[in-house]
């Protein structure tokens, strides 16, 4: 499971709304909010410099998500089990489980609470887009190479984009749509060139990308008033019980008898047990890493190294699966690199208009 990054979308001259809803990338924290306060797990007394402990966070943050889209891979492709919407669920499971511990018992971040039954039903709308995603991210690697996967999610902003202006009317300046064509042109070559192109996968892929800009923009329309807002932990916490009630008939409806399944192929094979139980530890770290490195460092710095994180993985898939490298795989990379270029600018641009702005 891939968490979410937050992309800037703003909404100005709007014809058909009095007032402006953005999603904004907060400002870097002071050292006093980054580095503790009593109610979270890194206090300020820890034995760590904070340089020393914000190098940890990043490198977790690494590990946690690489170590998930492979094992994510592996599970999907080269092992017995074969239920990307099962697995979804069970992360869905593991993340309402830690989420429930973290904040109930080692105080990560104080409880919220929600509200109203109107705040509970745009959650659930959330909810079912996050769960879309991911489904459609996991069910992917069934059929593409990490490396592929990578590039494609790459095009968040793109999407971002497309979606902010269909929903909110929202047109961004020249210099954001430039920075935007880099993505579609790397992503273009990258299809051509791609040695395991798969028509259904890609499709997939380019489903869950769309599905992660899009709860962005919509998380900005549906929790924008102080008493609805959820920081990340705690949206995560009401999210995933949701999402894991509805991925359950759905599994049921398109896997078969699922859990009797799984249940049988760990009979045979005490190694997928852990497996299971190790792919969805490390999904709920995935979040919690997400949110640790926003808190110590900003969102625009989980925005870049979400970029890096792309390549690494996609070098590291190539090297651990055996994926052939050839002429056109080479293009492909190439392709690969001009999206990310595309991403790396389309990041500036937005700062900078942000900078502006103010």
């Amino acid at each position: 499971m891939v968490e979410s990054q937050s992309y800037t979308t703003r909404r100005s001259s709007n014809p058909r709304f009095e007032t402006t809803i953005s999603i904004p990338i907060p400002t870097t924290p002071t050292n006093e909010v980054r580095f503790g306060t009593s109610s979270n797990i890194f206090p300020t007394t820890t034995i760590l410099p904070p340089p020393l402990l914000t190098t940890l966070i990043i490198l977790s943050w690494y590990l946690s998500n690489i170590a998930v889209l492979l094992l994510n891979k592996y599970l999907l492709t080269f092992s017995s089990f074969k239920f990307p919407i099962f697995l979804t669920m069970l992360h869905m499971l593991s993340c309402t489980f830690y989420s429930f511990i973290s904040i109930h018992f080692f105080h990560l971040v104080p409880l919220q609470h929600i509200s109203s039954k109107n705040q509970l039903s745009k959650i659930f709308l959330l909810s079912a887009i996050f769960s879309f995603s991911v489904v459609c991210g996991n069910t992917s690697l069934k059929y593409l190479p990490v490396s592929f996967n990578q590039a494609i999610g790459a095009t968040t902003p793109f999407f971002t984009a497309i979606f902010a202006f269909l929903i909110t009317w929202q047109c961004e300046s020249i210099q954001v749509y430039l920075a935007l064509l880099p993505v579609v042109v790397g992503i273009v070559i990258a299809c051509n060139s791609e040695p395991l192109f798969h028509l259904f996968g890609f499709m997939l892929c380019v489903g869950s990308t769309a599905g992660r800009a899009l709860k962005s923009v919509v998380q900005g329309l549906l929790l924008t008033s102080d008493s609805e807002k959820l920081n990340s932990m705690n949206l995560l916490l009401y999210m995933a019980p949701m999402a894991a009630v509805m991925l359950l008939p759905i599994s049921l409806c398109i896997e078969g008898n699922v859990m009797a399944k799984t249940v049988e192929k760990a009979r045979n094979d005490s190694v997928l047990v852990w497996l299971l139980v190790g792919n969805a530890t490390v999904a709920y770290l995935v979040n919690l890493s997400n949110f640790l490195v926003t808190k110590h460092t900003s969102a625009l710095t989980l925005q870049v190294l979400g970029n890096a994180k792309a390549a690494v993985a996609a070098v590291v898939s190539v090297l651990i699966f055996k994926n052939p490298v050839t002429v056109l795989g080479v293009l492909g990379v190439s392709g690969f690199g001009v999206t990310i270029m595309g991403v790396v600018l389309y990041s500036e641009a937005k700062r900078r208009l942000k900078v502006t702005a103010h």
